[in-house]
C-alpha cells in the first residue's frame, strides 16, 4: 500500500492537446494506407484546428477527389486559390481533373491551361498536357459540342438539386427546358417523369415514359421507373408482368446494373436485387448511400447478415443521419421504399399512442401488403379513436375524400409530406410522427383545419429546425405555393401545439 500511495502522489497528469499538424500527419498515414474515409475524417479535424493552412486544405481536396466527392473537392481548391494561397498553382491542375470527371470540359480546359501558363515545367505539366489532348481531341480549340455539354450538365445538376430538395415544379421547369434544347437526352425525360409522379401528376408521368420508350425503345431507366410507378399504384398484375421481363435483362453498364438492382429491391424482389448489387460490390463499385442501403436491405432479407451489416456501415459513413434506421432495427425503413415491414406496421397499430397508430394507418394505405394488414387480428382489435376509425374506413375501402373535414386534412397533409419525401427515397419517420402528433393536439384543441399546404409547410419547417437543418421560410413558402406571411402564421399555430 505504501508503494502504491507514493506512486499515486508523485504521478502527474499531462494534458494532451492535439494540433492540426497531429491530425494532418494521421490523415496522411491513413491516405497512404488507402483508408480514405479515415483520412478524410482526420484531415477535416486538422482543418478545423488550422483553417488557414493551404496544405491541409489541398490534401483534403485530393482525398475527396479519390472518394468521388468532386464538388466538395472543387470548393476546397477554390478556397485555396481565392483566399489562402493564390500561388499554389497545382490547385488548377486538380480542378481541371475534377471538372473532367464531372464532364464539365470547358472548365477542365480552362484550369488545365491556367496551370500550364503559371507553371509550364511543374510537377503535373505532362499530366495537364495529356488531359488537354483528351479534352480537345488533339485540336487547338474547345469545340462547340463541349460548350453544349457544359450547359447540359449544368442544367442536369440544377434539376437534380430541385428534385432532391423536393421542389418538383422548379425541377419540371428546368427539365422541360433541357428536353427542348436536347431532345435526345433521355435522362431528362426520366427525371421529368419522376417529378410529375411525385407531384401527383401520374398521367403526365406515364405519358413522359411512353414518349421515351417510343423514341428510345428498351430504355432501361424508363422501364424501371414504369415498374416503380405501377408498384406504387398497386397494379399487381402489371408489376409481375414487367418484373418478369426485366429479370431477363443483362445490362453491361454499372449505372444500369445499379438501377436494375435498386428497382428489384424496392419492389421486394430481393434475390434479383442482391444478384446485381452484390456483383457491383465485388467489382469495387463505389456507390452512394442509396446503393449501400439497398444492398444492406436485400442482403438482410435473404439472410446474408454479415454483408448487410458491412453495407449498412457504409450507409452511416455516407449519411450519418440514417443512424437507427437499419433494416433489422425497430425504426427500420421499409424494404419497399416508404413501406415498413408488416410486423412494424402491426406494432404501430397496437401502440398506446394515437400518433403511432395514425402512422401505422398511413403506412397501411401505402403498403404493398395492405390486404394482409387489414386481415390481421391487430387491425380489428386496435383501440381507435373516432377519427381513426373514419380514416380506417377510407383506407380499407379505397375511399376518395373531397369534402373538407378533419379526416380530409389528415389525409391531404400526410400526402403532401409524402410527395415531398419521395417514395424512392427513405422515409423520414420523425417528420410523420411529428405531423400526426400535431394533428392529435389540434383535434384535442378543437381547431378547425384549413389550408393544407400551409399546415404541411409549417410542420416541415419546424421539423428541419428541430434537426438544426437550414431551411428558409421563403424556400418552403415557394415550394408549397403560399406566402411567407401565411407560413409564419401557421408556424406559430404548429409551434403552439407542439409545446
Amino acid at each position: 500500500m505504501g508503494k502504491d500511495s507514493k506512486l499515486s502522489q508523485s504521478a502527474k497528469i499531462v494534458t494532451f492537446h492535439p494540433t492540426g499538424e497531429y491530425y494532418f500527419t494521421k490523415g496522411l498515414k491513413a491516405y497512404h494506407r488507402r483508408d480514405l474515409y479515415k483520412a478524410k475524417k482526420y484531415l477535416e479535424r486538422a482543418l478545423e484546428l488550422e483553417p488557414y493552412e493551404p496544405m491541409i486544405t489541398c490534401q483534403l481536396a485530393i482525398v475527396c477527389t479519390d472518394l468521388g466527392e468532386y464538388q466538395y473537392s472543387n470548393h476546397l481548391l477554390q478556397t485555396i486559390i481565392e483566399d489562402l494561397d493564390p500561388y499554389m498553382t497545382e490547385c488548377h491542375y486538380f480542378l481541371a481533373n475534377n471538372y473532367a470527371h464531372l464532364g464539365m470540359f470547358k472548365e477542365a480546359y480552362r484550369h488545365a491551361n491556367e496551370y500550364l501558363d503559371r507553371d509550364e515545367d511543374g510537377e503535373f505539366s505532362a499530366d495537364a498536357e495529356d488531359l488537354l489532348d483528351l479534352i480537345t481531341f488533339e485540336t487547338d480549340e474547345i469545340g462547340e459540342s463541349l460548350l453544349e455539354q457544359d450547359g447540359l450538365i449544368f442544367q442536369q445538376e440544377k434539376a437534380r438539386e430541385y428534385l432532391e430538395s423536393g421542389n418538383f415544379p422548379k425541377a419540371i421547369e428546368i427539365l422541360k427546358q433541357t428536353i427542348e434544347e436536347y431532345p435526345d437526352f433521355w435522362s431528362a425525360y426520366n427525371n421529368l417523369a419522376l417529378a410529375h409522379f411525385y407531384l401527383g401528376n401520374h398521367e403526365d408521368a406515364y405519358k413522359t415514359l411512353e414518349e421515351v420508350l417510343e423514341k428510345n425503345p428498351g430504355n432501361l431507366h424508363a422501364l424501371c421507373n414504369l415498374l416503380v410507378f405501377n408498384y406504387y399504384e398497386q397494379n399487381h398484375e402489371k408489376v409481375e408482368e414487367m418484373a418478369s421481363k426485366l429479370e431477363k435483362v443483362r445490362p453491361i453498364m454499372q449505372e444500369q446494373q445499379f438501377k436494375l438492382g435498386a428497382t428489384f429491391a424496392l419492389i421486394g424482389k430481393y434475390d434479383f436485387a442482391y444478384q446485381w448489387l452484390k456483383q457491383l460490390y465485388k467489382k469495387g463499385f463505389e456507390g452512394d448511400a442509396t446503393y449501400y442501403y439497398w444492398l444492406a436491405t436485400s442482403a438482410y432479407q435473404l439472410g446474408f447478415e454479415q454483408t448487410a451489416r458491412r453495407a449498412w456501415k457504409r450507409v452511416i459513413e455516407l449519411s450519418p443521419e440514417k443512424e437507427g434506421l437499419e433494416p433489422w432495427g425497430d425504426l427500420n425503413v421499409a424494404v419497399n421504399g416508404f413501406e415498413y415491414h408488416l410486423p412494424s406496421i402491426i406494432k404501430r397499430l397496437e401502440s398506446e399512442y394515437t400518433e403511432e397508430r395514425l402512422f401505422g394507418l398511413f403506412l397501411t394505405k401505402h403498403s404493398y401488403q395492405k390486404e394482409k394488414i387489414i386481415d390481421h387480428p391487430a387491425y380489428a382489435k386496435a383501440s381507435f379513436t373516432e377519427y381513426e376509425k373514419n380514416y380506417k374506413k377510407v383506407i380499407q375501402y379505397d375511399g376518395v375524400l373531397t369534402t373538407p373535414s378533419s379526416i380530409y386534412y389528415l389525409d391531404t397533409i400526410s400526402e403532401l409530406l409524402y410527395k415531398r419525401y419521395n417514395p424512392i427515397g427513405m422515409i423520414e419517420s420523425g417528420l410523420f410522427l411529428m405531423w400526426f402528433s400535431v394533428y392529435v393536439e389540434a383535434m384535442n384543441a378543437s381547431i378547425q383545419m384549413t389550408n393544407a399546404s400551409a399546415w404541411a409547410a409549417a410542420v416541415e419547417y419546424l421539423w428541419h429546425k428541430l434537426r438544426n437543418e437550414k431551411k428558409s421560410q421563403k424556400e418552403l413558402a415557394d415550394v408549397y405555393e403560399i406566402s411567407t406571411s401565411t407560413l409564419q402564421k401557421y408556424i406559430k399555430i404548429v409551434n403552439g401545439l407542439l409545446q
